[in-house]
């Protein structure tokens, strides 16, 4: 039901921007069009990525309880994920592979907002400000520099409903959902010990996460494009998704082998009495010397590379799709060396 709400207020907000059908070519540096980049642009990319974000983590939330409860408890969920699936709903019934559901489509909704919002304003304001050619020559580092800001004041608006999710995985009996969860553990631990102990392993987690995801995306749509032939500006709509979604597949399993490790480490952190009563930093040293790097780095991370690369495949090609919806001409960086380019 909180999902159902959640998917139906972010299509009432979809077609309230829905611009009337019009031609759409596509902005670029060579075009010294960023006028067209304004506040509505910045809005339409911040509400394509919180709907493409909350749609496919919500979708995965099985699997990332699964996950979860992998990382937590290794010694029981120890013999691959259909197993797990299978003990999780042999224990508790198959509704506990919605545990969290509430907390995962409202935080990842308001992360997505932020940070596919921001990567667009990030990366159009950076190419404008250096120019088209170095724009171009650089437009790896663009990426990887847009998505470390974006997903940073991202994580800000996250954690906290990470930390929700976590602790309704870990322990099913602390709370009923979102609405029950949260106000338990602010009354209970405070904002920055309940809310906030996973900032640092959140960041550590998701900027290079994001980084990754984001710089290897517009990588491998480039290289799947020039194999073609043809921009991915000037394909068909069924064309574009192809590359949007396969593009996508590949940046999300290195996503994933990227940030496996702060990922393990956030799902024990926030577990109750995870790495003794110190600071932050003192509970993750101990953690991780628990684990050991072998394991920090592998466990359940098979389970994450399936997850990540479908979710990632699904995030761009629906917010390609939205962006399309909302009349909004995406960004794409151009060489100005190939002819047709201005």
């Amino acid at each position: 039901a909180a999902l159902t709400s959640v998917l139906f207020r972010q299509s009432v907000m979809a077609k309230s921007l829905l611009s009337p059908p019009q031609s759409l070519t596509v902005p670029s540096v060579s075009e010294n069009g960023y006028a067209s980049f304004g506040p509505s642009y910045y809005v339409k990319g911040a509400l394509a990525g919180g709907i493409c974000c909350s749609i496919t983590h919500g979708a995965l939330c099985p699997v990332d309880v699964v996950k979860t409860r992998m990382q937590l408890e290794p010694a029981k969920y120890n013999k691959g994920m259909i197993a797990g699936f299978r003990q999780v709903i042999a224990a508790e019934g198959m509704g506990a592979l919605a545990t969290g559901l509430g907390p995962t489509a409202v935080g990842y909704f308001v992360q997505g907002w932020f940070k596919f919002g921001g990567v667009e304003f990030f990366k159009t304001k950076i190419a404008a400000s250096i120019g088209e050619q170095r724009a171009w020559d650089n437009r790896t580092s663009i990426y990887l520099a847009s998505a470390a800001m974006a997903e940073f004041i991202a994580d800000i608006f996250l954690c906290p409903l990470e930390a929700t999710r976590i602790r309704l995985v870990s322990d099913p009996t602390f709370g009923k959902g979102l609405a029950d969860a949260a106000p338990k553990i602010l009354r209970t631990e405070g904002l920055v010990k309940g809310f906030y102990s996973g900032f640092g392993p959140i960041l550590f987690k998701q900027v290079p996460y994001t980084m990754a995801k984001f710089a290897v995306q517009g990588a491998a749509a480039e290289a799947i494009c020039n194999a073609i032939g043809t921009p991915q500006k000037d394909m068909s709509e069924a064309s574009s998704m192809a590359v949007s979604l396969s593009s996508g597949v590949v940046a999300g399993v290195a996503a994933a082998i990227v940030s496996h490790p702060a990922d393990t480490l956030l799902s024990m952190v926030n577990k109750q009495g995870a790495g003794g009563t110190g600071s932050i930093t003192s509970r993750l040293i101990n953690l991780a010397k628990e684990v050991g790097f072998q394991k920090l780095c592998l466990t359940g991370l098979g389970a994450r590379c399936v997850m990540i690369g479908t979710l990632t495949a699904g995030q761009f090609g629906i917010f390609d799709q939205v962006m399309a919806l909302t009349g909004a001409s995406k960004f794409h960086f151009t060489n100005p060396a190939e002819p047709g380019s201005h």
